[in-house]
């Protein structure tokens, strides 16, 4: 393994993908982009970092913001949490470190929001400490150069991979080397048909000699998704549209959404919905299935886009131009807007 960093860098200087987030060795930018990493496809991510930076473009300015206007710009991304730990950490700098992002391993790690994978990739990027970052990719790139036969998932084996690699981080590459442990695995040591023939470091790989790469990792048994039924009412009197503010805890805490309950309504029970809300409805338009699924939970919804001629206190109304520029709605929601041709 210890010819590992000598193989993979020359590798990585050359084919590395040209992302914005690696244009500089900034510690908000860094951080920036791990924490909407997390969960999130690349490309995906690759927009909403540029639109972020415009509007929050320092630690200052995302610790200022105004908490509406911040979930705005990360709407759509999900695990809205995260949003709101960037701005906890970013208020802690600013309270603890005059607005400058901490250089120390153990103060990363100890900002809200930052994990152990998250503040080793901070401290190695922007600080060249031999920090590892494993995440996914890390883990299953790793799992098949040594052929571990324990499941990655399992916190001891983390640590054990944890420390073995930072042994071999080599001084003044550090940085580079933890984004060229992660290229390999997004690119080349991919889940399914790992492209081993064109692999940089398949000469010290185990897997890779022994044909076994498809193989590894292994895990733990996944726990399966808990079914839930929801029947979502999208009410629209007068070109305003019917939201409402979710509990401050659990799932999507805090964020707007259009009124729902549990279970599956028939269109005349949603209709006396309507009517028992105080709304008056006039007509039931459209009715649209969809299904969303969150990390250990399935929503089978079902939603009835019901007309209606008077509005009601017990809701917020929005028009068109408020939701989309100013209230922020999950996924989970906003699609039912986008299939009425919102």
């Amino acid at each position: 393994m210890d010819a590992l960093p000598a193989l993979l860098l020359p590798w990585y200087n050359a084919y590395a993908r040209d992302l914005p987030w690696r244009q500089d060795r900034e510690p908000y930018h860094v951080w920036l982009s791990e924490i909407m990493l997390q969960q999130t496809r690349v490309e995906a991510v690759r927009q909403y970092y540029i639109r972020f930076l415009q509007a929050l473009p320092d630690i200052p300015a995302l610790a200022e913001a105004e908490e509406g206007f911040l979930l705005k710009l990360w709407e759509g991304l999900g695990y809205y949490s995260r949003a709101r730990n960037l701005q906890k950490a970013a208020k802690q700098i600013m309270q603890e470190y005059g607005g400058v992002f901490p250089s120390e391993y153990d103060k990363i790690r100890a900002l809200p929001g930052i994990g152990a994978y998250t503040a080793g990739a901070i401290a190695s990027i922007c600080f060249e400490m031999p920090t590892p970052a494993v995440d996914g990719n890390v883990l299953r790139v790793y799992a098949r150069l040594r052929e571990i036969a324990e499941p990655v998932d399992l916190p001891q084996t983390k640590m054990r991979m944890e420390r073995e690699l930072a042994a071999l981080y080599p001084a003044g590459a550090c940085g580079a080397f933890t984004q060229a442990l992660m290229e390999l695995g997004a690119v080349i040591c991919v889940p399914k048909k790992p492209k081993c023939v064109q692999c940089p470091v398949a000469s010290v790989c185990m897997a890779a000699a022994h044909n076994t790469a498809e193989q590894f990792p292994l895990r733990l048994p996944k726990r399966g998704r808990r079914l839930e039924e929801r029947t979502v009412f999208l009410f629209d009197c007068g070109g305003a549209y019917a939201i409402e503010r979710r509990k401050s805890s659990g799932l999507l805490a805090g964020l707007w959404q259009l009124p729902n309950v549990h279970g599956t309504l028939t269109p005349a029970d949603a209709v006396n919905t309507a009517l028992e809300d105080g709304l008056c409805p006039i007509e039931l338009i459209r009715e649209t299935h969809r299904t969303h699924i969150f990390t250990h939970i399935r929503w089978d919804m079902v939603c009835y886009h019901i007309r209606c001629s008077e509005k009601t206190g017990k809701y917020t109304w929005a028009t068109k131009k408020e939701l989309t520029g100013k209230y922020a709605l999950p996924t989970a929601f906003r699609m039912f807007l986008e299939a009425q041709e919102f």
